[in-house]
């Protein structure tokens, strides 16, 4: 049976992405050598080649041997990637501010812009215009012009679908429809994912989980939520809810989903007002409402007794938080991420010596080194991965300049 004009496209397609996954940060390549990597015919990878040059992803180099270099035949075609021909956008929309990273296509950030936000009690033309003003300074910091954007990932702290839509019960993240929002006012192509998942890409990305395909990601900053790898397969459920942490509400010990900086802070308040001997009031100069999860941790690091004792109550915690979510989803690693994850080293030991009491398969469990910005990473990975599955349809400004349609 002969090939349809669609499924014809669709391995094209296919073809095409493995190629720029191959060839984005591998330098210099021939066709030959695309071919042993690949597996690709030497037709199909010239042919994806002369396609992806038209498009602007790739730069075609010219051959120069020198006297000593002669080689029988015609000289073997040589290609590049283009980091710079295009760009994307990573933003994470958090309760209060928004950070943007505008990379380029090999993943490098040229930029990285945070601003105040006030998520809740805005009108959505208000937030529109905050969202406005980070992308704009974001791209000007970097240097880039808007028309190179070829995607905009956004993650926001809502379970959302594989088809990037918000669960309908969220009834803020309906209000705000970023997608129509951003993609109205800039004809950018938008993306939309929950915050834990964008965590999760970062972090086997860029993180302390390369390599690792059975992970979770633990956002536990104010409040917890996670995102789940499963054979290196991001995991969503029927409407996005995977990885949701609602369930925690009915754990014994835990109770609901608050974080690591919200109990670090509310526990510390709590013994400062029982009177308890402790640094804690130096921390704060007295004013129980202005102490810190950071002010408990750099205590406890002095060794302060009250403080040593709340990170002993906090490690027990996130054990039955860890060993209930290790029991359901059996991963090899277990991340920390987030505001706090530096923080959080001081928990790692008592939280591994405890796990074994609350699952019978207890994961390694560490905290992530990519700060606050762990979100707009993944965001960057999460564009990229939708430029690369449709390079021969989403393509730099450098077509529009007359290098004509593709396919």
């Amino acid at each position: 049976m002969s090939e349809t004009a669609p499924s014809t496209q669709l391995v094209r397609r296919v073809n095409a992405s493995a190629m720029l996954k191959v060839m984005r940060g591998a330098g210099v390549l021939t066709g030959t050598e695309l071919m042993a990597v690949t597996g690709l015919s030497r037709a199909t990878v010239i042919s994806i080649c002369d396609e992806l040059v038209r498009l602007g992803w790739l730069q075609e180099l010219e051959n120069q041997r020198g006297a000593g270099d002669y080689v029988k035949g015609r000289p073997a075609r040589r290609f590049v990637f283009d980091d710079r021909a295009a760009s994307v956008l990573g933003i994470d929309i958090g309760a209060n501010k928004i950070t943007a990273i505008v990379a380029d296509m090999a993943g490098t950030p040229l930029s990285q812009v945070t601003m105040p936000f006030r998520a809740y009690n805005v009108p959505a033309d208000e937030r529109a215009d905050v969202l406005d003003r980070i992308a704009a300074q974001a791209l000007e910091d970097a240097g880039v012009p808007a028309d190179s954007v070829l995607a905009v990932s956004v993650g926001v702290a809502a379970p959302v679908s594989r088809d990037g839509e918000v669960l309908t019960a969220q009834e803020f993240w309906r209000s705000f429809d970023v997608r129509a929002i951003v993609s109205e006012r800039h004809g950018w192509h938008v993306l939309l994912e929950n915050d834990a998942n964008l965590a999760t890409l970062a972090e086997r990305w860029r993180g302390a989980a390369q390599g690792i395909d059975n992970l979770v990601v633990m956002l536990a900053g104010d409040r917890l939520g996670s995102g789940v790898l499963e054979s290196g397969r991001l995991l969503h459920g029927q409407l996005g809810g995977f990885g949701e942490l609602g369930y925690l509400d009915k754990l014994d010990g835990v109770g609901d989903t608050h974080g690591i900086a919200h109990y670090a802070a509310l526990w510390g308040r709590e013994a400062l007002d029982g009177g308890s001997k402790t640094a804690l009031r130096e921390h704060c100069g007295g004013d129980a409402n202005a102490l810190t999860a950071e002010m408990v941790f750099a205590a406890a690091a002095a060794g302060d007794a009250a403080a040593v004792g709340i990170l002993e109550r906090m490690a027990h915690r996130m054990a039955r938080v860890i060993g209930s979510l290790s029991t359901m989803v059996n991963p090899e690693l277990v991340v920390i991420a987030g505001a706090v994850a530096e923080s959080a080293q001081a928990l790692l030991p008592a939280i591994e010596r405890e796990l074994p009491d609350f699952t019978h398969t207890p994961p390694r469990v560490m905290v992530s080194a990519l700060g606050e910005g762990i979100v707009s990473i993944g965001a960057v990975r999460h564009a990229l991965d939708y430029v690369e599955d449709n390079a021969l349809d989403v393509y730099p400004a450098s077509l529009a300049r007359g290098a004509g349609k593709g396919l």
